[in-house]
């Protein structure tokens, strides 16, 4: 396809995104920012209260669980604040997300927004996109083939090893947003490093403070381990699976974000356990949309891409989680003949 065919065909977003603007779905929802904020932090301080009144039991493990889902769901609200989704401007929604992201799961934000922008520029790309970089899981044959190490070691079953995976991904956050401080020309280093820092102080000395260290040491384990698995289980289903594109790809905007993203169906209890991430599509066709705003817009989005003719990927959770598994599988294949 030529550069101008390319250009001309960019003009299809504008008109979608005119559609959108037109039905004010680009438009702030303070009230229900305002509401969900306040429900993340008094579900976190309901499970550390909890946590406290259950004791030095093997019952906090319980409660493990569910503050795993209360990091999440702050996970989101960072997420959203990244996109400036709750506030117009950066600086208030730098702060937010530090608050949330670096003081109360121990996310580094700098690394984190910036690596979560180079995605959506080039999502599901094997050159630009560090969601689909091949450090311990390999997305396609062309990564297989060039694979070395533990990534190739493990690509034979990667599929069946995905899930276990995951349950480090929350220490791969914590571990990656430390190191990022350390490199050179790392915005607000201190600022950030004390944040981090502070967040495992309270984190870590409550609960050793509470626990016994062996019952201490499986609270951190389970916590952490189903907390990693939650934030990867929300995102696994969005793109994994999808086409994954190279520099000889030459796709509009549209095109490009349409076609390696998929919707994942299931009505309210979907929507809260992903955070909104379920509608994928609008999301990143429209990054800065409010989270309540998206699922007013999926039929809008859908209706116009059938019209184009573009393929619109939609399935249920357990669907799109087997598309992604079956994806994984077929990439390893050469390795087990």
């Amino acid at each position: 396809m030529t550069t101008s065919a390319v250009e001309a065909r960019g003009s299809d977003f504008a008109k979608l995104a005119r559609k959108i603007s037109d039905a004010g779905l680009l438009d702030r929802r303070p009230v229900y920012y305002a509401i969900r904020m306040s429900l993340c932090v008094l579900t976190v301080v309901a499970g550390l209260v909890a946590f406290v009144w259950v004791g030095d039991s093997w019952w906090t493990l319980a409660v493990a669980a569910f503050l795993a889902f209360a990091f999440g769901q702050i996970g989101f609200v960072s997420h959203d604040l990244g996109h400036l989704q709750v506030f117009r401007r950066r600086g208030p929604s730098t702060i937010a997300g530090r608050i949330f992201g670096n003081l109360g799961i121990g996310l580094g934000w700098e690394w984190w927004t910036d690596k979560h922008t180079r995605h959506h520029a080039n999502p599901n790309h094997e050159d630009h996109d560090p969601d689909v970089s091949p450090a311990v899981i390999v997305w396609s044959q062309d990564q297989l083939r060039q694979s070395r190490g533990l990534p190739r070691f493990l690509a034979r079953y990667q599929a069946y090893l995905f899930f276990p995976i995951l349950t480090l991904e929350a220490w791969h956050l914590h571990i990656a947003s430390y190191k990022a401080l350390f490199r050179r020309g790392a915005k607000h280093r201190w600022l950030e490093l004390a944040l981090l820092t502070g967040h495992f102080a309270w984190y870590l000395a409550l609960i050793f403070t509470v626990l016994s260290p062996v019952k201490a040491l499986a609270f951190l384990a389970v916590h952490q381990a189903l907390f990693g698995l939650y934030l990867g289980s929300t995102f696994a289903p969005n793109h994994k699976g999808m086409p994954t594109l190279t520099s000889e790809s030459k796709l509009d905007y549209l095109r490009k974000q349409v076609l390696t993203a998929r919707n994942v169906r299931g009505g309210v209890i979907i929507d809260v356990a992903m955070g909104g991430l379920n509608y994928q599509i609008e999301h990143h066709l429209f990054p800065n949309m409010p989270t309540p705003n998206l699922r007013h817009a999926q039929p809008i989005v859908r209706d116009y891409c059938a019209a184009l003719g573009v393929p619109y990927e939609e399935a249920g959770l357990l669907g799109s989680y087997g598309q992604a598994l079956r994806h994984l599988h077929e990439v390893g294949a050469p390795l087990r003949k």
